[in-house]
């Protein structure tokens, strides 16, 4: 990797996607195999909120998963760059996250949680990418970076930090700011309260059309994060359904632009990154966002939204 093209990690951390393709490829579906473990054992939520990670001050964790009369989670630890399973009974196991396979992660995950007495079962193979190789037979991916993987988690980081500031006026129905391993993004969502259309047959690679009906099933306004779309990520803000006029609301900062392939607004990270309040340019965006989807969508803001700090005054 180019090191000297990826700066070191600060409050927004620098990373080129082309300094860490191979890396971050590998490091999704090692995500994409804790994050089936805990669908297997985690009983169902709206939205399939039970399958996602989230940020920790050291990595990604699964949180607790219940298993049996006990419970276990998972966490990867990028800073000491190894993975870590415990179980209530006291029990622990711990991987080292190095340069290897996602065959040879695999199988030393299910081992390990074998030999700790926790049998899982699981579709063993990606979802939401073209190319879904099955995890056992999948030697392409073999690429850890541990510099990268830690500048990675600290974009994670500052952005959960945001998004979590974003979620607090929001009085209504919200999502947790969690990490969706399918795409490999941070995200978190806001709901009128209404249904939404049925969401359309098709459109995401190996996912069944029963996972986004579901994720699909009220009206929202989704943003989030993902280290693609860009030369160094970005964010990205939608609707569903989209109403008419989102695509040509005005939106800041000026550097957002509405992609309308994706149907989705982006923002570069580098643009966030750069700017001289990071914090506040990307409050702008998700706000801005939400507002065109709130506005042209109808929603009753005045119910839904709320002061942060109304907590402070009772």
């Amino acid at each position: 990797m180019a090191k000297q093209k990826t700066q070191s990690a600060g409050a927004w951390p620098r990373l080129r996607l082309a300094d860490w393709a191979e890396a971050r490829d590998t490091l999704h579906m090692w995500t994409q195999i804790v994050g089936k473990i805990r669908l297997d054992h985690a009983p169902p939520i709206n939205q399939w909120w039970q399958v996602t990670l989230y940020v920790t001050p050291r990595g990604l964790s699964t949180s607790t998963i219940p298993y049996r009369t006990g419970a276990f989670d998972i966490e990867f630890d990028f800073v000491d760059h190894r993975l870590g399973i415990r179980v209530s009974d006291g029990s622990r196991r711990e991987l080292v996250l190095e340069s290897k396979s996602v065959s040879q992660f695999y199988a030393e995950v299910m081992g390990a949680l074998g030999d700790l007495g926790i049998q899982t079962r699981m579709y063993p193979r990606p979802n939401e990418v073209a190319l879904a190789i099955p995890f056992p037979e999948d030697h392409r991916h073999a690429a850890y970076d541990p510099y990268a993987v830690r500048l990675f988690w600290g974009q994670l980081l500052s952005a959960h930090r945001v998004f979590g500031d974003f979620r607090s006026h929001f009085a209504g129905k919200a999502s947790p700011v969690h990490f969706f391993w399918g795409a490999m993004d941070l995200a978190v969502t806001r709901f009128s309260g209404r249904p939404a259309p049925p969401h359309p047959p098709g459109g995401v690679p190996n996912l069944p059309d029963r996972v986004t009906r579901e994720a699909y099933s009220v009206e929202l306004s989704s943003c989030g994060f993902w280290p693609g779309g860009g030369e160094e990520g970005g964010f990205y803000a939608y609707a569903y359904p989209e109403p008419p006029g989102f695509a040509d609301h005005p939106v800041h900062p000026a550097t957002a632009s509405y992609q309308r392939g994706a149907g989705e607004f982006v923002l570069p990270y580098e643009a966030v990154a750069t700017a001289p309040d990071p914090d506040r340019t990307l409050a702008e965006f998700l706000h801005s966002t939400y507002v065109a989807a709130a506005e042209l969508g109808d929603w009753n803001r005045s119910v839904l939204e709320t002061d942060p700090h109304h907590w402070e005054h009772r």
